[in-house]
């Protein structure tokens, strides 16, 4: 797969075998830009800006199965947002990972409410989500269509590593990483635990 950065300086794992090996998609630590403000259209498109070039809320601490997964897995991949960086060197410590664009959050791009409506971030979201999927609406970002292409190569890249005999961890973002959840059950992938898509949670799959 493409890899954009290599962090870290301990090589990963170098056994193999024949059977293939697990996929884990995980989600980022909690960020540190707060959600308790409202905001209109506008003020939400710059929100999400900031919240894309932004790090993690500090003095967290990895779960420990999301540790272990990372110390058991021959390939770590990171989202290269900042928020999927951080949470990808708090897990790994001091092992390598890389870091891949193809796993950045799919846009959420506001419609243009009034600006007398004003929301959450967290409604912003949703209301946001819901336009981009269901009516197209991305604003000269990604569309619905490329996102789900994108992620479908994702997961050929995820697969194309585990069935070198080696577990894979993957470190990016909610949506998205669901997207690629439903690309892998496509190629016969099968979700065997699923701790939802809270920060820090991780969904595990295995080959049928």
């Amino acid at each position: 797969m493409t890899i954009d950065t290599l962090e870290g300086q301990a090589p990963p794992p170098a056994a193999r075998s024949c059977k293939p090996g697990s996929i884990t998609l995980a989600r980022h630590g909690e960020p540190a830009l707060s959600r308790k403000v409202k905001l209109h259209s506008a003020g939400y498109r710059d929100w999400w800006g900031r919240y894309e070039e932004g790090g993690l809320l500090a003095g967290q601490v990895p779960p420990d199965l999301l540790k272990a997964a990372a110390e058991g897995a021959g390939e770590v991949v990171a989202s290269t947002r900042p928020r999927a960086v951080e949470t990808a060197r708090a897990v790994c410590g001091e092992r390598a990972f890389a870091t891949d664009v193809r796993f950045i959050e799919a846009p959420l791009p506001p419609p243009q409410f009034p600006k007398y409506l004003r929301f959450s971030p967290r409604t912003w979201g949703v209301i946001s989500r819901f336009w981009w999927w269901f009516f197209d609406h991305h604003q000269g970002e990604e569309t619905r269509d490329q996102a789900k292409a994108r992620a479908h190569e994702a997961a050929k890249a995820l697969v194309k590593m585990a069935e070198e005999g080696q577990d894979v961890l993957v470190l990016a973002h909610g949506f998205f990483n669901g997207m690629v959840g439903v690309e892998l059950r496509r190629m016969g992938w099968k979700l065997v635990r699923d701790e939802g898509f809270r920060y820090w949670s991780a969904r595990r799959f295995e080959k049928r």
